[in-house]
């Protein structure tokens, strides 16, 4: 089999084999769907529908929370009645209250159709005790509510007998007085009181790219110019960024012929609510596009999925090596020994090592590895450097480097050296300069070979 076949085939297993590692993660696992109104009248909702159904088929409890409020706006414009909206709320008269009821179970049980033609049960209920918003600096809200109670134990019995439960986005008071809350604050809401392992926004053209958005120049980016993940502090400074360029009109006018059709002010308030809902134990939060096929799988059961992730901690980490990792070290050192980037390491060597080594492991799965080996006349060399290429774009590399640059300094080191073949442009960019052969430890010059013929790379510090 030719190289190029071989590489190929890895390729593939090693999609195949995140999946399986993702499905063993989260079996059981408890997801809260927001799908937007946009999308439920959309001709991709019957792939949607499928896709969480695979889901659900494979071990992870859902909850749906559709967006009614394309559906409301409707049903209230033909009966002649007016409204505003506030802070994400909808304002109305009291008599507006029944025609916004009966339009949120209709979206319901569109959704619930839909399910039922994949042979999937779903359950709608009135799981949600409301309270008024009443009157916040002077705006009487109306019939506008919010959570104040969830029925958890019944929705854990649906959840326990496989179904799915769908909340239409109306709650009821203690006695029994109906409420219009937000879809988006519903589901977030639903997310915290369930403990939720995630919480899905998945809404039209929901993209977090460098085309839509200023991003914050330590934040990482992906080849297709998509931020995959954020933690809360990236989420606060991409916040302040963007709401420093919503005041200037020269970013506006940069920002403004690609941002069209992107929902800035929404992704906004998704961003606010997921930071809330991370702060209130829910592991993570996704902004997914649902104009793409096949969004929602590809967030689940990849590393870097197809939308945003918001997270608080235990994402991507960097640690040292231990035994076990070896194997999926030498998995990831493959392609590049093959390539002829890096030099041959084998089981035996690696744990002679073990010290040296660290790796960068993204929900248990080893993407990236380096190591730091010091000499005795003070030099330390940065050797080993694997990144998996399907993370190549989202600042792994120099993670790794700068955090064995640091290592170095606290460790004493008086330089630190590496030897490369072909990526010496790459380590220029993180400060690394020529120097000659004749520099390093007489230990490692040995080892150096002209036929390799390394270039040697210095970093002063």
């Amino acid at each position: 089999m030719n190289t190029d076949m071989a590489n190929v085939i890895q390729e593939k297993a090693d999609r195949i084999r995140d999946v399986i590692r993702y499905i063993r993660r989260f079996k059981n696992a408890l997801i809260v769907i927001y799908l937007d109104e946009d999308l439920i009248d959309s001709p991709l909702f019957l792939s949607h529908i499928k896709d969480i159904c695979f889901i659900h088929e494979a071990g992870l409890k859902i909850i749906m929370v559709p967006g009614a409020a394309k559906r409301i706006d409707e049903v209230l414009k033909n009966a002649g009645i007016e409204w505003q909206i506030n802070n994400g709320c909808r304002i109305t008269p009291p008599e507006a209250m029944s025609l916004i009821k009966m339009a949120a179970f209709d979206v319901s049980n569109k959704v619930m159709t839909a399910f039922a033609t994949e042979k999937l049960t779903t359950v709608i209920g009135n799981w949600v005790q409301a309270r008024g918003k009443g009157i916040i600096n002077g705006i009487d809200y109306g019939t506008s509510g919010e959570v104040d109670k969830l029925n958890v134990d019944s929705v854990q019995t649906v959840l326990n007998n496989g179904f799915i439960p769908i909340f239409p986005c109306i709650g009821w008071s203690s006695t029994g007085k109906p409420y219009n809350i937000s879809s988006i604050e519903l589901s977030k809401q639903i997310a915290v009181h369930l403990k939720a392992d995630k919480l899905f926004f998945v809404l039209p053209k929901a993209q977090i790219t460098t085309g839509h958005f200023i991003i914050p120049a330590q934040t990482a980016v992906s080849a297709e110019n998509t931020v995959p993940a954020l933690n809360l502090d990236e989420v606060d400074e991409f916040l302040e960024k963007n709401a420093c360029s919503n005041q200037s009109s020269s970013n506006k006018e940069v920002l403004q012929n690609e941002a069209d059709d992107v929902p800035r002010e929404k992704i906004f308030r998704l961003l606010s609510l997921a930071k809330e809902a991370c702060k209130e134990g829910v592991t993570r939060i996704h902004i997914l596009d649902g104009s793409v096929n096949g969004t929602i799988p590809c967030e689940i059961f990849s590393d870097f999925g197809s939308g945003t992730m918001i997270y608080a901690s235990n994402y991507g980490k960097i640690r040292s090596m231990i035994r076990e990792d070896i194997a999926g070290v030498l998995t990831l050192m493959h392609p590049f020994v093959n390539e002829g980037i890096l030099l041959p390491r084998t089981k035996e060597s690696l744990n002679n090592q073990l010290e040296n080594y660290i790796v960068y492991e993204i929900d248990g799965a080893i993407r990236a590895c380096a190591s730091l080996i010091p000499y005795p006349d003070g030099q330390m060399e940065i050797a080993g450097v694997a990144v998996d290429k399907t993370c190549s774009h989202t600042g792994i590399g120099p993670k790794l480097i700068s955090y064995l640059i640091e290592k170095a300094k606290k460790e004493g080191a008086k330089s630190i050296f590496l030897l490369t073949t072909q990526t010496a442009d790459w380590f220029e960019k993180l400060g690394f300069t020529a120097a000659d052969v004749s520099s390093i430890p007489a230990e490692r010059k040995a080892l150096w070979t002209p036929k390799r013929g390394s270039k040697v790379m210095r970093l002063s510090i």
